[in-house]
């Protein structure tokens, strides 16, 4: 009789093939939620105007979002964890993306100069790429299900927010607001997470903080 396929556990913590390298996951899963956490919040405070000033979100896209989660990605995949090791690398990349896209240096308008319907494009193929793993989040966790589902919408929205832009339209503050308010829930979620996961290690595995 054949024996069942084992299913992935990314964010357990005693497992490794390599035991060398201490898990990632909480600093990919900071590094995520907490630089989307600003951003949500400038969304929705600033609406149209926070693709103008992002003083705050761009040190930390490039600092912990982009580069400590890029590397809590490749530690994570030399364990042989290939879901959060993937996410890791994969949103890590997006930040440094999304700060050279909007942070002027293709030119000085607006949003850096990179026009409305270019940006909803680049909402869209990242919500391809969150799909990826929203669809098989639930194998990891209420609160790995929550982040991913979460974020999806936050890409659909964002996609929503340019397009109107790009046809000429301005999208409506409450629109911007439950964007914004939507992509704070989702870093929030992962900081969460990522907290449940440090607190269960220093209680011997138990789960003191559902996640």
């Amino acid at each position: 009789m054949a024996t069942p396929a084992t299913v992935e556990a990314p964010f357990d913590q005693t497992q490794s093939k390599d035991p060398f390298w201490a898990p990632a996951s909480v600093v990919g899963l900071c590094g995520f939620g907490t630089t989307t956490m600003i951003a949500g919040m400038g969304i929705a405070s600033e609406g149209i105007n926070w693709g103008v000033d992002n003083g705050s979100v761009f040190p930390m896209a490039l600092a912990f979002g982009g580069s400590a989660q890029f590397v809590a990605g490749i530690i994570m995949l030399r364990r042989g964890e290939i879901f959060p090791g993937s996410a890791f690398m994969g949103y890590g990349a997006f930040w440094w993306a999304f700060t050279l896209m909007l942070s002027g240096l293709t030119g000085d308008a607006a949003f850096g100069g990179t026009a409305p319907y270019d940006i909803a494009w680049f909402m869209v193929v990242w919500t391809l790429f969150t799909l990826t793993f929203a669809i098989n989040s639930h194998y990891h966790g209420p609160g790995i299900a929550f982040v991913f589902w979460t974020l999806v919408i936050a890409f659909i929205l964002l996609a929503i927010d340019f397009g109107t832009l790009g046809s000429g339209h301005t999208p409506s503050n409450g629109l911007w607001e439950a964007t914004g308010i939507d992509t704070f829930i989702c870093g929030f979620a992962a900081w969460y997470v990522a907290t449940g996961i440090i607190t269960a290690q220093h209680h011997k595995g138990k789960k003191v903080l559902p996640f």
